[in-house]
């Protein structure tokens, strides 16, 4: 029996790219959606020409006014770090880490404290709408346990893999292990935890990752290790999740520092397998369809360009960056290179959970970049970036992110009247008379104002998603 969801319905349709979003947008006022008994899209359009619009047994959720939109997709996310948003260590980047996220990540040593931070991380997931993650782990094997265990139970989509570090300061010591065992924790995990959780690795919803924290906490021989185990795995689906381009403080930030300690003229060369002196190929590398780079703030147009040539993916933490002082991504150029680009919150130095919060910082970072770099992002691009594009960039874009008849349905019900500043623009603010310029105008406001207690309910292949106790 088929059950149909009611409501206002915005989605961006197809497979279109982020300049093609506006086009693709559709809007439903009086819409309904329409699951099959395996959570499966069969029908997306006006509620009045559904299938079965007569049918007596009908299973039927009117949600009234809220709005149904895609589950939000958090392309960059750490696991370890739930509790250290708004965390003041004194400086940018490296600093911060030294000062705040080392100390924080050493105390998920404790198996206690990681079981509760695993069901805080997860909770604070559903309260902010996001179905789908990538989220950076932490180092220490039983934590990572808690997270999938914890993820599994709620229902939720989950990428993830072990913080690797095989080098540092003294802040760093706790998470540190040598080469081969830091290969031997991650292959483990793999075998593990990733797609495991369902007859089929296709019809999973857990998945593994290789993820070196960044180039500075690796070796060359780690990387060439890291390589060879991603060409083990690669064909199973594993995925790879680093950082790339944060900060740029001339001599001492972490891109000159990379450039420098490796002695290569682009950073993504660490990556790409060409680590040593000079640019030179010491190993096989980690770039493909399912790799995301978090930040990427001051790549080169060389870099932009191998990453759209092996379909590397970018997470766009604008919350992070300006809490870091890392600078703003280049919006039209990064786009117009041909990278994926989707967005992450990069909690804790993202100090908001939610993904409509880094699309309205998004908006407010491109809308202040020099000159004719400046871009006004429309709300069908900012719907994109949060929903479809994170999809794409987690290659699974052929199962959820939009409501395609065919896919899962992960999606939100989004009530204004939980949260009142919301309800109120919604209800009361400026529309033009043209019926496309006022969707637009609806979508930007329900993504500018939006607040968790306006998110009611969470859906995942069509199952409504509960908090753990």
């Amino acid at each position: 029996m088929s059950t149909t969801h009611l409501g206002r319905i915005f989605h961006v349709a197809g497979r279109p790219s982020v300049s093609e979003a506006d086009a693709a947008l559709v809007w439903l006022p009086d819409g309904a959606l329409v699951l099959d008994d395996a959570g499966m899209i069969v029908y997306c359009g006006p509620r009045d020409r559904r299938p079965g619009v007569d049918d007596p047994d009908e299973a039927i959720l009117d949600h009234g006014d809220a709005y149904l939109i895609p589950g939000f997709v958090d392309a960059h996310i750490h696991f370890p770090q739930t509790y250290s948003v708004d965390a003041y260590g004194g400086g940018q980047l490296l600093e911060w880490l030294d000062n705040c996220i080392f100390p924080a990540e050493a105390r998920l040593a404790d198996p206690e404290f990681a079981a509760r931070i695993a069901r805080d991380f997860t909770a604070r997931r559903i309260a902010a709408g996001t179905t789908a993650a990538m989220v950076f782990g932490s180092a220490f094997p039983h934590a990572q346990d808690a997270l999938f265990t914890e993820t599994r139970r709620a229902g939720l989509r989950l990428v993830s893999g072990r913080g690797i570090q095989t080098v540092g300061g003294p802040s760093a010591a706790p998470l540190i292990t040598s080469e081969q065992h830091a290969v031997d924790l991650t292959a483990d995990e793999i075998n593990r935890w990733h797609g495991t959780d369902s007859d089929d690795p296709d019809t999973a919803l857990t998945y593994a990752a290789i993820v070196p924290r960044f180039s500075l906490s690796v070796t060359v021989d780690t990387l060439a290790a890291l390589g060879d185990l991603y060409a083990d795995v690669r064909d199973r689906g594993v995925y790879v999740h680093t950082h790339l381009n944060e900060n740029n403080r001339p001599g001492t930030g972490e891109i000159d520092l990379v450039k420098r300690g490796f002695g290569v003229e682009s950073y993504l060369h660490t990556y790409d397998g060409m680590f040593l002196p000079g640019g030179k190929v010491g190993g096989k590398g980690l770039l493909g369809r399912r790799t995301i780079m978090a930040h990427a703030v001051h790549c080169t147009d060389d870099e932009l360009a191998r990453m759209a040539d092996t379909g590397t993916s970018i997470a766009h933490c604008p919350v992070s960056q300006l809490f870091l002082g890392s600078g703003t991504m280049p919006w039209r150029r990064t786009v117009a290179a041909g990278v994926t680009v989707a967005a992450g919150t990069d909690v804790g130095a993202g100090d908001e959970w939610l993904i409509s919060r880094v699309l309205s910082d998004a908006f407010k970072v491109h809308l202040s970049e020099p000159g004719d770099d400046s871009v006004a992002m429309h709300p069908a691009e900012m719907l994109f970036t949060g929903t479809l594009a994170g999809a794409r960039a987690l290659d699974q874009e052929h199962r959820f992110g939009n409501f395609d008849v065919g896919k899962e349905a992960d999606f939100l019900v989004i009530q204004p009247d939980r949260w009142m500043p919301l309800e109120a623009a919604l209800a009361h603010g400026i529309r033009a008379d043209d019926e496309i310029r006022a969707r637009d105008q609806t979508l930007f406001t329900l993504l500018m104002a939006l607040r968790e207690p306006a998110i009611a309910e969470v859906y995942v292949q069509g199952r409504r998603i509960e908090a753990p106790l």
